[in-house]
Protein backbone atom coordinates (compact mmCIF):
# COMPACT_ATOMS: atom_id res chain seq x y z
CA UNK A 1 0.00 0.00 0.00
CA UNK A 2 1.23 3.57 -1.22
CA UNK A 3 2.48 5.41 2.20
CA UNK A 4 -0.45 8.76 0.62
CA UNK A 5 -2.90 5.43 0.92
CA UNK A 6 -2.12 4.35 4.41
CA UNK A 7 -2.19 7.47 5.93
CA UNK A 8 -5.15 8.52 4.57
CA UNK A 9 -7.14 5.20 5.93
CA UNK A 10 -5.06 5.33 9.26
CA UNK A 11 -6.75 8.67 9.34
CA UNK A 12 -10.08 6.73 9.67
CA UNK A 13 -11.09 8.18 5.99
CA UNK A 14 -14.90 7.23 4.83
CA UNK A 15 -15.39 3.39 4.37
CA UNK A 16 -11.95 1.71 5.50
CA UNK A 17 -14.27 -0.54 7.67
CA UNK A 18 -16.09 -3.47 6.82
CA UNK A 19 -15.50 -3.58 3.12
CA UNK A 20 -14.00 -6.53 1.17
CA UNK A 21 -10.45 -5.73 0.00
CA UNK A 22 -8.93 -5.02 -3.00
CA UNK A 23 -5.71 -4.93 -4.39
CA UNK A 24 -4.38 -1.66 -2.75
CA UNK A 25 -2.38 -0.35 -5.61
CA UNK A 26 -5.28 -1.22 -8.14
CA UNK A 27 -6.60 2.57 -9.25
CA UNK A 28 -9.08 3.47 -11.87
CA UNK A 29 -8.49 6.59 -13.86
CA UNK A 30 -11.00 9.22 -13.45
CA UNK A 31 -13.29 8.24 -16.70
CA UNK A 32 -13.68 5.01 -15.57
CA UNK A 33 -14.54 6.26 -12.16
CA UNK A 34 -16.85 8.41 -13.33
CA UNK A 35 -18.69 6.06 -15.69
CA UNK A 36 -19.15 3.42 -12.82
CA UNK A 37 -20.34 6.64 -10.48
CA UNK A 38 -22.63 7.64 -13.08
CA UNK A 39 -21.73 11.17 -13.19
CA UNK A 40 -20.09 13.06 -15.66
CA UNK A 41 -16.00 13.84 -15.38
CA UNK A 42 -16.60 17.66 -15.22
CA UNK A 43 -18.23 16.26 -11.24
CA UNK A 44 -15.52 14.06 -10.65
CA UNK A 45 -12.71 16.99 -11.16
CA UNK A 46 -15.08 19.49 -8.87
CA UNK A 47 -15.34 17.06 -6.39
CA UNK A 48 -11.83 16.34 -6.86
CA UNK A 49 -10.45 19.78 -6.54
CA UNK A 50 -13.41 20.84 -3.56
CA UNK A 51 -12.16 18.33 -1.40
CA UNK A 52 -15.43 16.01 -1.48
CA UNK A 53 -14.05 13.26 -2.62
CA UNK A 54 -10.23 12.97 -3.44
CA UNK A 55 -8.47 10.04 -5.13
CA UNK A 56 -6.68 7.74 -3.18
CA UNK A 57 -4.77 5.57 -5.17
CA UNK A 58 -2.62 8.68 -6.77
CA UNK A 59 -4.12 12.72 -6.67
CA UNK A 60 -3.51 15.22 -9.14
CA UNK A 61 0.37 16.25 -9.45
CA UNK A 62 0.18 18.80 -11.67
CA UNK A 63 -0.53 19.41 -15.84
CA UNK A 64 -1.02 15.83 -17.35
CA UNK A 65 -0.66 13.43 -14.26
CA UNK A 66 -4.13 11.40 -13.77
CA UNK A 67 -5.81 11.02 -11.05
CA UNK A 68 -6.42 7.11 -9.73
CA UNK A 69 -9.43 6.60 -7.93
CA UNK A 70 -9.80 3.39 -5.38
CA UNK A 71 -12.68 0.90 -4.81
CA UNK A 72 -13.13 3.12 -2.08
CA UNK A 73 -13.61 6.20 -3.57
CA UNK A 74 -15.99 5.33 -6.09
CA UNK A 75 -18.17 4.09 -3.77
CA UNK A 76 -18.37 7.43 -1.91
CA UNK A 77 -18.85 8.73 -5.42
CA UNK A 78 -21.63 6.72 -6.26
CA UNK A 79 -23.04 7.15 -2.45
CA UNK A 80 -22.73 11.33 -3.26
CA UNK A 81 -24.74 10.87 -6.29
CA UNK A 82 -27.57 8.59 -5.10
CA UNK A 83 -27.85 11.37 -2.37
CA UNK A 84 -27.58 14.55 -4.89
CA UNK A 85 -30.53 12.28 -6.81
CA UNK A 86 -32.73 12.33 -4.12
CA UNK A 87 -32.31 15.94 -3.48
CA UNK A 88 -30.03 16.70 -0.93
CA UNK A 89 -28.04 19.75 -1.53
CA UNK A 90 -24.41 19.25 -1.87
CA UNK A 91 -23.83 21.43 0.99
CA UNK A 92 -25.97 18.61 3.35
CA UNK A 93 -24.12 16.00 1.59
CA UNK A 94 -20.58 17.47 2.57
CA UNK A 95 -21.38 17.60 6.17
CA UNK A 96 -23.14 13.73 6.06
CA UNK A 97 -19.72 12.14 4.22
CA UNK A 98 -17.50 14.65 7.05
CA UNK A 99 -19.38 12.88 9.88
CA UNK A 100 -19.26 9.34 8.36
CA UNK A 101 -15.13 10.12 8.21
CA UNK A 102 -14.99 11.68 11.63
CA UNK A 103 -17.52 8.35 13.39
CA UNK A 104 -15.18 5.63 12.01
CA UNK A 105 -18.24 3.09 12.14
CA UNK A 106 -17.45 -0.33 11.34
CA UNK A 107 -19.05 -2.49 9.08
CA UNK A 108 -20.56 -0.19 6.65
CA UNK A 109 -21.54 -2.59 3.96
CA UNK A 110 -24.28 -3.67 6.75
CA UNK A 111 -25.24 0.23 7.28
CA UNK A 112 -28.18 2.83 5.61
CA UNK A 113 -28.23 6.09 5.08
CA UNK A 114 -31.29 7.95 5.49
CA UNK A 115 -32.73 11.16 4.76
CA UNK A 116 -35.82 13.34 5.44
CA UNK A 117 -35.27 15.45 2.66
CA UNK A 118 -33.24 18.31 4.88
CA UNK A 119 -30.88 16.11 6.79
CA UNK A 120 -29.06 12.66 6.18
CA UNK A 121 -28.71 10.18 8.50
CA UNK A 122 -26.45 6.50 9.55
CA UNK A 123 -28.86 4.31 10.61
CA UNK A 124 -26.73 0.67 11.68
CA UNK A 125 -29.45 -1.09 13.37
CA UNK A 126 -33.48 -1.79 12.35
CA UNK A 127 -34.29 0.46 15.36
CA UNK A 128 -33.18 3.13 14.38
CA UNK A 129 -34.64 2.60 11.03
CA UNK A 130 -37.49 2.37 12.52
CA UNK A 131 -37.72 5.38 15.11
CA UNK A 132 -36.92 7.35 11.98
CA UNK A 133 -40.23 6.35 9.89
CA UNK A 134 -41.96 6.17 13.61
CA UNK A 135 -41.39 10.36 13.91
CA UNK A 136 -43.58 10.62 10.78
CA UNK A 137 -41.32 11.97 8.46
CA UNK A 138 -40.79 10.34 4.86
CA UNK A 139 -37.39 8.82 4.35
CA UNK A 140 -35.69 7.02 1.96
CA UNK A 141 -32.72 4.69 2.38
CA UNK A 142 -28.77 3.82 0.21
CA UNK A 143 -28.15 0.55 1.34
CA UNK A 144 -24.19 0.99 1.28
CA UNK A 145 -23.79 -3.18 0.80
CA UNK A 146 -26.49 -2.62 -2.48
CA UNK A 147 -24.33 0.29 -4.02
CA UNK A 148 -21.16 -1.51 -3.08
CA UNK A 149 -22.20 -4.30 -5.58
CA UNK A 150 -23.42 -2.38 -8.16
CA UNK A 151 -19.86 -0.32 -8.24
CA UNK A 152 -18.26 -4.08 -7.86
CA UNK A 153 -19.98 -4.95 -10.99
CA UNK A 154 -19.97 -2.12 -12.94
CA UNK A 155 -16.03 -2.16 -12.49
CA UNK A 156 -16.05 -5.88 -13.85
CA UNK A 157 -18.00 -5.00 -17.09
CA UNK A 158 -15.92 -1.68 -17.63
CA UNK A 159 -12.99 -3.57 -17.17
CA UNK A 160 -14.30 -6.53 -19.83
CA UNK A 161 -15.32 -3.57 -22.63
CA UNK A 162 -11.89 -1.38 -22.27
CA UNK A 163 -12.77 2.11 -22.65
CA UNK A 164 -11.68 4.02 -25.06
CA UNK A 165 -8.09 5.25 -24.19
CA UNK A 166 -9.08 9.06 -24.27
CA UNK A 167 -10.90 10.28 -21.75
CA UNK A 168 -13.64 12.75 -21.78
CA UNK A 169 -11.70 15.64 -21.03
CA UNK A 170 -8.61 14.59 -23.40
CA UNK A 171 -11.59 14.41 -25.86
CA UNK A 172 -12.68 17.99 -25.71
CA UNK A 173 -9.19 19.60 -25.50
CA UNK A 174 -8.39 16.94 -28.75
CA UNK A 175 -11.46 18.88 -30.42
CA UNK A 176 -10.55 22.40 -29.41
CA UNK A 177 -7.20 21.91 -30.92
CA UNK A 178 -8.57 20.76 -34.44
CA UNK A 179 -11.33 23.20 -34.40
CA UNK A 180 -8.58 26.20 -33.82
CA UNK A 181 -5.88 24.81 -36.34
Amino acid sequence: MSETMRSRYDLGLLFTDGMPEYEDGTGYRGAIAARAAGISYRQLDYWARTQLVEPTVRGAAGSGSQRLYGFRDILVLKLVKRLLDTGISLQQIRAAVTQLREAGVEDLAQTTLMSDGASVYLCTSDDEVIDLVNRGQGVFGIAVGKVLREVESTLVELDTHPADPMDELAARRGAKSRKVS
